[in-house]
């Protein structure tokens, strides 16, 4: 007996759905990967060069930035996910990525502050084009990035006080 359509629309939907969770889980270690990598090249300095860093008044206990990111990477990995077929917002994707692994390394990593700065400018102008791109077909995926681009706002204006105050 040949199995019925609905049978086969079925297992069809559940090969897709499996698919769309191990994409989910390999998204979530990319994002967590990069952070990683951020983290490699923070860790060391957090005591030694950036402790001794002028900071503003506002700036965030240390311990915020690990629970903030990882919360973050893993919102990014759900909209990624959700939008994945939208070939160009899967590419503002990977570029906000690499250009958020990038800030670390330039931040922690050389001590440059103000290459840090025009890192995070790119990062934010990434992250405002990449909520627009998600906006018309996955607006709930949209509204869970508006946590990132105000924290990457906030991140933004830590940075530039931070290489103001130390100039």
């Amino acid at each position: 007996m040949e199995p019925s359509l609905e049978t086969l629309a079925q297992e069809r939907r559940d090969r897709t759905s499996t698919r769309q969770v191990w994409r989910l889980c390999g998204l979530i270690a990319l994002c967590w990967a990069v952070g990683a990598v951020g983290s490699a090249a923070t860790m060391s300095e957090i005591k030694g060069w950036y402790a001794g860093l002028i900071k503003p008044p506002f700036n965030p206990p240390n311990w915020a930035f690990g629970p903030m990111w990882s919360t973050l990477y893993s919102l990014m990995a759900c909209s990624a996910n959700a939008a994945w077929g939208d070939r160009p917002a899967r590419q503002t994707f990977f570029i906000i990525l690499l250009v958020n692994a990038l800030w670390s390394l330039l931040f922690f990593g050389l001590h440059q502050p103000g290459l840090a700065l025009i890192d995070i400018f790119a990062y934010l102008t990434l992250l405002v084009l990449w909520i627009r791109q998600l906006w018309p077909e996955h607006r709930g995926y949209a509204l869970l990035q508006l946590p990132h681009l105000l924290w990457v706002s906030f991140a933004t204006v830590l940075n530039a006080s931070i290489w103001w105050l130390n100039q």
